[in-house]
């Protein structure tokens, strides 16, 4: 089954190791494979990877893109160390994250990692409150 994408004008999309952008009208794509697909609105750039838990999302959306996410392990690990010693209470957002990994559904965890940065914010704006 073909996965159906629409495009907004401009929108852009990585199709594998590729950046697509789409022209100045509305496109419909049908796309077959397995190659990873992520549309402009879940791509996070490096320069906006600005709290820790920003940065634990950049290196699953790398381990998604790439063909073998072993080699983005050690840094995912590491990041995820310094983030639970910082807040002891993301732990249940972390293992939701280890969960998709191990079983080797990047894409999901890319998913709960959104969660993970939404309670990131919430913690950061009571620190501001406080």
């Amino acid at each position: 089954m073909a996965l159906k994408v629409e495009l907004k004008p401009g929108e852009r999309f990585i199709l594998g190791d590729s950046v697509i952008t789409n022209d100045d009208q509305r496109t419909r794509l049908f796309i077959e494979g397995d190659s990873p697909i992520l549309r402009e609105k879940d791509i996070l750039r490096t320069a906006d990877a600005d709290t820790p838990c920003k940065r634990v999302y950049l290196i699953v959306q790398m381990m998604y893109l790439s063909a073998d996410p072993r080699p983005h392990h050690d840094l995912y690990f590491q990041i995820v160390k310094d983030v639970m010693q910082a807040a002891p209470s993301t732990a249940s957002y972390i293992d939701a994250i280890n969960s998709k990994i191990l079983t080797g559904e990047i894409y999901k965890a890319l998913k709960e990692t959104r969660k993970l940065i939404e309670y990131e914010r919430g913690l950061l704006e009571n620190v501001k409150t406080t």
